[in-house]
């Protein structure tokens, strides 16, 4: 019985509208359709830690939009298996190193998914999108642009392309600033030139480095799906259009002056797989067109930019943070240069900077640039004796615990470059764990030549400038727009250092 005549006309009201018959089975269909979300849900969760209902319709949508280092170590720590889900959308969750190799070991039953926008930015020909056999045949034919000869045409590149950027940074550092978009342009620069060398022109990695920002704001992961005007997607879309058409331009150029030219030597990434295509002993494909070829670099680009980009800012905190770590890095750059600082790096030099090496995999695995990598169940897929994943749902194997571990990297939050310095020590000797470059058949192609790139920054900062860092609340925390940032940017001021 209603307690007032307000709440009788309202029962009375609902209970016309529920007469209309069309309003009835909408009504019954829409409960309907919850209770089976919900059902499905729960039969797919079983015994795994995570909500125990979801949120109709959305599940977790507001964690995704906005994620934070603080919920994601909730759920890796309320299990190695926990779920959750997103638009209906099931997501399995795999914290442990065990189970995030299982996944990234298994192509017959999974593949890299990224994001649901992915595809329509990165085109969906793209090879990182190939698995199986496919992509492993692909993959052996660009190992040819990683050997270390090939690295040794790198160096040279950035070398020269840092100290140009280091020239300017001298006077725009002269007072505390975020370097955080300084290193993305230097990156860009960087990655542009040792892809595409001469064939690509000044204004093209200015508008490409001005333009990419887009493409890492659509591949975060929750976004509005559909590439309408003024929407991340579309954005990004105009901006790998931008980048397509100067690479595929470099490509064009590369195969004319290589293959007008049978003594020119490689002079950037373009030029050396052109010459290992017109080479008589390769047995791979040969027929790439230009589109192809630019689709190739865009890939690596997709691949260095901000991975890269996060690993540098980190890098340069880490050092400045801990300066007695930075005195050893001068040291070791003192040492191996003897006085010719201004004498372009060899790889043979960096060879001999064993100290520096360490930094940067230390830098790398206290704050990994990617915390994972999301995976998609082609097939049911027993990921546990006591749990299969169910067809059609997402993985996302984290790389954070593997990496801090304590069992393997005592003092896990510690930044401890020495760790590295014993190769029977147990970090050395637990390889497994150090999963900054994912593992299996989709691990980074170019990890090479990305460490070698920060060595090659950080080390000729620490040589060129005296650092102050001015912290912040927010120095500590984490900003994850697709990959990490500090989330002041890492304020720096550079001064020129004086060399006795």
């Amino acid at each position: 019985m209603c307690s007032s005549p307000i709440g009788f006309k309202l029962g009375l009201s609902i209970d016309r509208l529920l007469n209309i018959p069309w309003l009835a089975t909408t009504f019954a269909v829409l409960i309907a359709l919850l209770v089976l979300e919900q059902t499905f849900y729960r039969l797919k969760k079983r015994h795994l830690p995570g909500p125990a209902w979801t949120i109709p319709l959305i599940g977790r949508f507001a964690d995704s939009v906005h994620p934070t280092m603080e919920n994601y170590r909730k759920g890796w720590d309320s299990g190695p298996l926990s779920v959750a889900s997103v638009f209906n959308i099931f997501i399995v969750m795999a914290s442990s190193n065990e189970y995030a190799r299982k996944i990234m070991n298994s192509p017959l039953q999974v593949e890299p998914c990224l994001v649901h926008s992915a595809k329509s930015i990165l085109l969906p020909e793209n090879w990182i999108f190939l698995n199986g056999k496919t992509h492993v045949e692909f993959r052996r034919g660009l190992t040819a642009l990683f050997t270390r000869k090939a690295l040794g045409i790198y160096v040279a590149i950035q070398d020269k392309t840092t100290r140009a950027h280091f020239a300017q940074w001298s006077q725009e550092f002269s007072s505390a600033k975020p370097i955080m978009w300084n290193a993305r342009h230097l990156n860009m620069a960087t990655s542009l030139r040792v892809f595409c060398g001469s064939h690509i022109p000044d204004e093209a990695t200015r508008e490409i480095g001005d333009t990419y920002w887009h493409i890492t704001k659509a591949l975060q992961l929750v976004n509005f799906p559909f590439a309408f005007p003024g929407t991340n997607v579309y954005n990004a879309i105009q901006s790998r259009k931008v980048a397509m058409r100067w690479l595929t331009l470099a490509a064009h150029r590369s195969k004319l002056a290589m293959l007008n030219a049978d003594s020119a030597e490689p002079t950037c990434l373009l030029d050396q797989w052109v010459r290992v295509l017109a080479d008589p002993a390769y047995k791979g494909r040969k027929d790439f067109t230009d589109e192809e070829m630019a689709l190739v670099v865009f890939s690596f680009l997709f691949a260095s930019q901000d991975a890269m980009s996060s690993g540098l800012i980190y890098g340069f905190q880490h050092l400045v943070d801990h300066p007695a770590v930075l005195d050893k890095v001068r040291d070791e750059q003192d040492r191996v240069r003897k006085g010719n600082y201004e004498t372009p790096l060899t790889i043979e030099m960096l060879d001999d900077m064993p100290y520096l090496r360490a930094v940067v995999k230390e830098s790398l695995r206290l704050q990994p640039p990617v915390l994972m990598v999301p995976y998609k169940a082609t097939k049911d897929f027993k990921i546990a004796d006591d749990y299969t994943v169910p067809s059609g749902s997402m993985l996302i194997p984290s790389f954070y615990n593997s990496l801090h571990e304590s069992s393997v990297y005592p003092m896990p939050f510690s930044f401890v470059p020495d760790r590295w310095l014993d190769p029977d020590g147990v970090a050395n000797q637990n390889p497994k764990n150090y999963m900054v470059w994912g593992s299996g058949p989709h691990k980074c192609i170019g990890l090479e030549y990305a460490m070698m790139n920060m060595a090659i920054v950080l080390g000729l900062a620490a040589s060129t400038f005296d650092w102050e860092h001015e912290r912040t609340p927010n120095s500590d925390k984490i900003d994850i727009i697709a990959t990490c940032f500090p989330r002041d940017g890492c304020r720096l001021k550079l001064t020129p250092r004086k060399v006795a």
